[in-house]
């Protein structure tokens, strides 16, 4: 059996928090990029109120990802 990778494994994770966050008893409530844009808005809100800095977690979540393909 093989394993996945971790880009296998991250994507599978991006997937059900989407879904999760989106999917209502009657399916997708929107497409997957206006949920993409909304859960980022919401957490550019939640990072206001929590005083955490958005452009500096997307950094390192971008540096992890190119690592992640390597």
């Amino acid at each position: 059996m093989t394993m996945p990778s971790a880009h296998q494994e991250a994507v599978q994770r991006a997937n059900e928090a989407l879904q999760t966050y989106t999917l209502s008893g009657d399916g997708w409530r929107r497409s997957p990029g206006e949920t993409l844009r909304l859960l980022l808005a919401d957490l550019l809100h939640w990072c206001d109120d929590t005083q955490r800095d958005f452009d500096a977690a997307l950094e390192r979540a971008r540096d992890r990802h190119a690592a992640d393909r390597r």
